[in-house]
């Protein structure tokens, strides 16, 4: 019985699954993005994300370790290098998973899958972080906020009379020639 099996075996003997993860490992550190299908990206993330938390630490065990994985001279120069000179602060999560559609042979679905911090379009958009920290229900936030909101209010009601002066106001229908109307019909 295989209860409690729930890896995705991607129709492949051990061996070749093997083989295949660890060849596009060495293609998403040196390249920093490919393209796949959905399934292998994330059997991917799987299996690369524990091989870059162990790179944060640069020893001799976890290269031969990495290498274990890898089997490339190159990627694991690029691996303990360029890559963790970027993700050493990041807690986790060092791969994205971009969904970009279907393919037209198989309509299996593709996806791109890329190292985080590498992708600068999407770095732009981010915003500064700001400090998070807990503040209580009493404290000066509020006071700041209500002053903030009044300042906008009395700016507000400055600005209103200025339009209304600039602008010619139409005429009002009187209530006495809308009676007539009436009559008439």
């Amino acid at each position: 019985m295989r209860h409690g099996k729930k890896f995705n075996h991607l129709g492949r003997k051990a061996a070749h699954r093997k083989a295949m993860l660890s060849n596009m490992a060495t293609s998403l550190i040196l390249h920093k993005r490919i393209s796949t299908t959905l399934a292998k990206a994330k059997e991917l993330k799987k299996y690369l994300e524990p091989l870059v938390t162990r790179a944060k630490e640069d020893t001799t065990h976890n290269r031969r370790m990495a290498f274990a994985y890898l089997k490339n001279k190159e990627a694991i120069i690029e691996l303990f290098g360029e890559v963790i000179a970027k993700v050493a602060t990041r807690p986790g999560g060092y791969t994205r998973i971009i969904k970009t559609g279907f393919r037209l042979g198989d309509n299996a679905e593709m996806c791109i899958i890329e190292l985080v911090d590498f992708n600068e379009l999407m770095l732009k958009d981010v915003q500064p972080a700001k400090k998070t920290t807990r503040r209580s229900r009493r404290g000066s936030g509020k006071s700041t906020a209500a002053e903030e909101t009044k300042a906008t209010a009395a700016t507000a009601v400055e600005e209103a009379p200025a339009k209304d002066a600039e602008e010619p106001k139409a005429p009002e229908a009187s209530a006495d020639s809308a009676e007539e109307e009436t009559d008439n019909k």
